[in-house]
C-alpha cells in the first residue's frame, strides 16, 4: 500500500517555508553554507540554494557530502559502498553550515555526516534541514528545519522521490504489505 505524503506543489509550498525559515533564523546569509548530503540531499540543497539565493539577492554557496565512508554499518553491507563526491566550496571556519537531507530516521546518517564536515574544518554552527522526519530515532539527534514530520511503524518507507534523479517530485509512504 502506498500513500502520496507530498505532491510536487506540496514539495516546492514546503522548500519555499524553509527557506523563510532559515533566512529569518540567520539574519544574513554572508557565512551561510549549504550542504547536501548524497543523493537527494544534493538536490534539494540546490533547488533550497535558489530560493534562498533569489530572496537575499545574493548566491548561496552549496557543498555536496558522500557519507558513504563514515557510515557505522558499511562493513555489514554485502557490497563495498559506491562512493559519490564530496564538495565544499570553501573553509569552514566561522561558517553556518546548514546539513540538508531528505528523510531524516534513525540518525545515523546525521551522525556519518557531522564526522565527515569535521574532516573539512571546524564550523560556527552546524544545523540540519530535512524534508521529511519519519521519527524512530536511535542517537540523540533532531533537525533544526523540518518539511513534514510523518509517524510511521518501522515497517513502513519513506520515498523521497525527485525530479532530478527520478523524473518526478512526489514522497511516498510505503506500507509493507
Amino acid at each position: 500500500m502506498e500513500t502520496v505524503l507530498l505532491t510536487r506543489d506540496d514539495m516546492a509550498r514546503t522548500l519555499e517555508r524553509l527557506a523563510y525559515e532559515i533566512l529569518e533564523r540567520r539574519r544574513g546569509s554572508h557565512q551561510l553554507l549549504l550542504v547536501g548530503i548524497q543523493r537527494r540531499g544534493v538536490d534539494l540543497a540546490r533547488r533550497l540554494a535558489r530560493i534562498l539565493g533569489a530572496r537575499a539577492e545574493c548566491d548561496i554557496p552549496l557543498g555536496t557530502l558522500d557519507i558513504n565512508l563514515y557510515r557505522d554499518d558499511w562493513t555489514s553491507l554485502s557490497a563495498m559502498p559506491a562512493l559519490g563526491a564530496s564538495s565544499i566550496p570553501l573553509p569552514l571556519e566561522g561558517r553556518q553550515v546548514i546539513l540538508v537531507d531528505d528523510v531524516l530516521y534513525t540518525g545515523r546518517t546525521v551522525r556519518a555526516a557531522l564526522e565527515a564536515i569535521l574532516d573539512y574544518g571546524r564550523p560556527q554552527r552546524v544545523e540540519l534541514l530535512v524534508l521529511v522526519d519519519r521519527g524512530h530515532r536511535e542517537l540523540p539527534i533532531h533537525a533544526d528545519y523540518v518539511g513534514r514530520s510523518v509517524n510511521t511503524s518501522s515497517s513502513e518507507q519513506v520515498n523521497v522521490l525527485l525530479e532530478e534523479l527520478d523524473g518526478v517530485d512526489e514522497v511516498r509512504l510505503t506500507s509493507a504489505p
